[in-house]
This record gives structure tokens, sequence and C-alpha cells, in this order.
């Protein structure tokens, strides 16, 4: 199951020419110093987002903050896995996020 959630986040990835994923045994997509979306040990994505946005999608999308290793992860948006059918649509987010990252002081 992972592997198969693992190659849809290479496909969403892929789709944004902006910046490319990182990591071997835990992907992430990181720019300006900053880590914007990653994929779990559950095979769960979560995607970065000001407080502002994130508590927006959180409600439109139904859905409730990314954890990690049983973490919440600050800023990040649990992605419904339903949305992984609809890449085109997804990759909007992730370049969302990416823009985001990118306003942000470089660290």
């Amino acid at each position: 199951m992972w592997e198969v959630k693992l190659k849809i986040y290479d496909e969403l990835v892929a789709k944004c020419p902006r910046f490319r994923r990182s990591g071997k045994t835990l992907p992430y997509t990181s720019a300006n110093g900053y880590m914007f979306s990653t994929l779990n040990k559950a095979g769960q994505l979560g995607i970065r987002f000001s407080k502002a946005t994130q508590e927006k999608y959180i409600r439109e999308l139904n859905t409730t903050y990314f954890k990690s290793y049983g973490a919440v992860l600050e800023g990040y948006v649990l992605i419904p896995d339903e949305m992984l059918n609809d890449l085109d649509n997804l990759a909007n987010y992730l370049n969302e996020s990416y823009d985001y990252i990118m306003s942000l002081e470089p660290k």
C-alpha cells in the first residue's frame, strides 16, 4: 500500500516542475529551507499552508491536521485519500504550498 502511495506522490510532484521530491525513506518536497509536503509511514499525504489557509482547507476538505510519527506537523493539512484520484487538481494545492513557502524568509 505504501509503495502505491509513493508512486502517486511521485506522479503528483512530477506535475510541478518548479521543485522535486527528496528523501529515500521519508519522501518530501522542500524549498527556501522549509519542507512543504511529505508522505508519512502510513502513506498519508500532508501539505503545508499558512495558518489561515490551513484552517480553511481543513473545513472545506473535511479533514484534519497531518501527523507523522505520532506528532502533528504545524501548518500541515492531511490530504484526503479521495483527492489522490485527481492529481491535476491536487497539483494546484501543492503549487499553492510552494508559493507560500517561497513567501517566507529563507532559512
